[in-house]
């Protein structure tokens, strides 16, 4: 929120207090707490002000917090993100002659003046050199009178709206990324974006999913520790900072040091937590009924032959809302209508080999039968006068589940598992963001506000966790639209209601690469797109994209999105990318073990790969699929696609290497130009790298070992591990297997397990 009016004056109505002064320093232990306090001439400006009292702390090594306080009198009924703590790892210096303070944990360091009126913090790197920090009038206490609080006629007791600021420096040429699954541009400086999930599409600065999480092209990042809505304007305001703001009384923020993007990441999930693992048939081709589209066995039976007769690989069939009767969203019962032999159904598609996914949201609606069961029992959010809290938006008279409540989280959790007994493996998680907060009141008490972004992790929770009992750990997986902080734990998570359009394919993208610099390693997109019908040029090159993303899902609106609809064509090309795929399915599964182990995702921006080549930082039409492909989508409808390749830190004068020719090599850092008929993309093979694949493959959970193969692109520097993943249990290591060059560097060596070993090697 902006609450000035240029650099001098505040906008009519607003009151800033700055603290300038340390009035007061105090280390116990491992924390550091100050009070805070404006300009002092002399003891009277104690008088009639505020204080801010900080507390810096380190739940981790290489992580630096700093809460603010204003009024600690407040009451706090939650909830709270959960922060992994640890201790032993902070060292603090205090030189009393000239009032400084230095907190170091690890290689993150925290300079702090406490000298008379001269407050800054300074976080520096290992070098010392300076990250980020405050600066002149950059901590504050914001009171403003534009709020329904306040009445002239209360006088001297009159209320304002409180908020905390705080503004974090920028250096000149610093770019700043993540804040979630964004559609605009990946660069957010110059942007203002509000943490507050909304129902919005892709087409807006809206979003489903806010994560108060930003990286800095400058090799740290920020976590804002606020479950509310966190207002932050990222040079939209100071042209020097990013500024936060939360409404009421207290915020933290957490520095998350990197000497890299990737151990920026690797230190935010290990505080906000480890991404889940996902078993290895989701990798497969889920094809889905789309929205409001005919759902009859007829039907479906006629698509899933018509897949068979084309040799195209299926893996999971999902049902869209209509699955359930209209009005009744949700009461978890197949419409009897559409659906006489529901049971009968689940069994014939499972023979098929399909697994089988269903649509949900945490909604019911006052015509399903289960309706008048929650509100009995007290399993719906409800008004501050003890009624359910109903609206006709989205399904008539609904009410919203209140996951708060341990008995709605169990009588919600038994109608999927009555659904999984019939044999549903998975669940689409849909909607969870238009939650109220005017005049509700949880089970547990919780801050409505607050509740507001966090209810989707609760929404995502308990669906994860009822499948993970079922099936047990890294074997279930959801399809979710919304989240929030740590809810990378829960995956997976598509992208939401694009157009189908190019350019709804490249925000996709946009906001795909976002969320993975948010700690998220899985993503997915509406191949085609979900609002409209995609022409048969745009269908196949949002096939090619999203056959390359962690995830692959058909899915659209009031259009079906089999292939054939759109031309036989379609067909050949949906068939080459699902197989291409499948056959990299050793290399996903091994680049999504080590993205569970360190936060690094599937996809990502050039310069996590590559953070020494400044060209990459402002790239967003392209991305690394794992550590070795790079891939540019083609959004175009001619074919035209320009891509940039990056400089290879450690390769030498090695080359890029087309995957579809392997005699047509690219120099790194430059810029290149092609067209493409459909049956290619620019894909290209990382020099120096060996990627896993395996062609005999018929379905990722196919056997691992028979028939594995290594793509060598060029010398190697070094020895290389390649970890051939369980496909049954993803987190288990199956083989480990050792590559490296000889010393002439003209033979490949193997150990640990035979594999065939395809060498791209351009120097001999």
């Amino acid at each position: 929120m902006k609450f000035t009016s240029g650099m001098w004056c505040l906008q009519e109505g607003v009151r800033i207090d700055w603290m300038s002064n340390v009035e007061r320093l105090r280390v116990e232990q491992e924390t550091v707490n100050l009070l805070l306090n404006k300009f002092q001439r002399h003891r009277g400006d104690t008088l009639n002000s505020p204080t801010i009292t900080a507390k810096v702390t380190s739940p981790q090594e290489g992580i630096i917090g700093v809460k603010l306080v204003h009024w600690a009198g407040q009451v706090d009924n939650g909830p709270h993100y959960d922060i992994e703590n640890s201790t032993g790892h902070a060292l603090i210096q205090q030189d009393k002659t000239v009032n400084t303070l230095n907190y170091n944990s690890g290689s993150l360091k925290l300079d702090i003046n406490a000298a008379s009126n001269e407050l800054g913090f300074v976080f520096r790197s290992p070098d010392n050199k300076k990250l980020t920090g405050h600066s002149f009038r950059s901590i504050g206490y914001v009171g403003d009178q534009r709020s329904e609080k306040h009445k002239y006629e209360d006088g001297i007791y009159a209320e304002r709206q409180g908020y905390m600021l705080v503004e974090l420096d920028l250096g000149v040429g610093e770019k700043v990324y993540g804040l979630g699954e964004r559609f605009g541009p990946l660069v957010k400086n110059g942007q203002t974006v509000d943490i507050w999930n909304e129902d919005g599409g892709t087409s807006s600065e809206l979003a489903y999913k806010n994560i108060p999480f930003y990286m800095s092209s400058k090799g740290y990042g920020v976590f804002v520790n606020h479950p509310g809505k966190v207002s932050l304007e990222v040079q939209s305001e100071r042209t020097t900072r990013v500024n936060i703001s939360v409404p009421g009384e207290e915020v933290e923020y957490f520095v998350v040091y990197g000497e890299t993007p990737k151990d920026v990441l690797r230190r935010y999930t290990a505080m906000t937590g480890r991404p889940g693992l996902v078993p290895s048939w989701s990798y497969n081709l889920w094809l889905t009924t789309s929205f409001t589209t005919q759902y009859d066995e007829q039907t479906v039976t006629g698509f899933l032959d018509g897949f068979k007769e084309r040799d195209i690989p299926l893996g999971v069939f999902h049902f869209d809302c209509f699955w359930m009767k209209s009005y009744q969203w949700c009461d978890f019962d197949f419409d009897e209508e559409m659906f006489p032999d529901a049971g009968g159904y689940m069994k014939r598609l499972k023979e098929r080999g399909l697994k089988i996914s269903v649509w949900i949201n945490p909604y019911v609606g006052q015509a399903s039968p289960l309706f008048e069961e929650g509100k009995k029992n007290g399993y719906f959010i409800k008004h501050t006068d003890g009624s359910v809290w109903q609206w006709d938006f989205w399904q008539a008279g609904m009410a919203v589940v209140d996951f708060t409540n341990p008995a709605a989280c169990a009588w919600y959790s038994s109608h999927l598992e009555r659904l999984m007994e019939m044999g549903v493996d998975s669940f689409k998680t849909d909607f969870a963001e238009r939650i109220p907060t005017k005049g509700i009141k949880y089970h547990n008490g919780a801050d409505p506000e607050r509740m507001h972004n966090y209810y989707a992790l609760l929404y995502n929770r308990i669906v994860y966790e009822t499948l993970n009992n079922r099936v047990g750990h890294n074997q279930g997986l959801l399809f979710a639209r919304s989240t929030a902080p740590g809810g990378q734990k829960y995956p997976v998570h598509w992208g939401g209601d694009c157009e189908s359009t190019f350019e709804a394919m490249a925000e996709s993208l946009r906001g795909g690469l976002s969320l993975m610099l948010s700690g998220y390693i899985f993503w997915a997109s509406d191949i085609g797109g979900f609002e409209g019908t995609p022409p048969p040029a745009l269908y196949k090159r949002w096939v090619q994209f999203g056959l390359l993303s962690s995830h692959s899902r058909l899915h659209g609106s009031s259009s079906f999105r089999v292939p054939w609809i759109y031309g036989e064509d379609c067909s050949a090309v949906l068939r080459d990318c699902v197989k291409r795929k499948i056959l990299l399915t050793p290399y996903i599964l091994q680049e999504a073990l080590r993205g569970q182990q360190d936060g690094a995702p599937i996809m990502r921006p050039l310069f996590l790969e590559f953070p020494d080549d400044l060209n990459t930082y402002p790239i967003d039409t392209q991305y690394m699929f794992g550590s070795n492909l790079l891939v540019a989508p083609v959004f175009s409808e001619e074919g035209e696609v320009t891509f940039y390749v990056p400089n290879v830190e450690g390769a030498g004068n090695g080359k890029w290497v087309s995957w579809f020719d392997h005699t047509k090599f690219y120099e790194a850092g430059r810029w290149y130009t092609e067209t493409h008929d459909f049956d290619t993309m620019p894909i290209l093979v990382r020099p120096g790298s060996v990627t896993l694949m395996n062609p005999a493959l018929k379905a990722p959970e196919d056997d691992a070992l028979h028939g594995i193969q290594v793509l060598v692109n060029g010398t190697l520097n070094a020895e290389t591990t390649l970890e051939i993943v369980n496909p049954s249990q993803t987190g288990e290591i199956l083989k480990k297997v050792l590559i490296s060059s000889s010393e002439d560097g003209k033979t490949i060596k193997c150990e640990g397990h035979s594999v065939e070993i395809v060498a791209i090697n351009q120097a001999n």
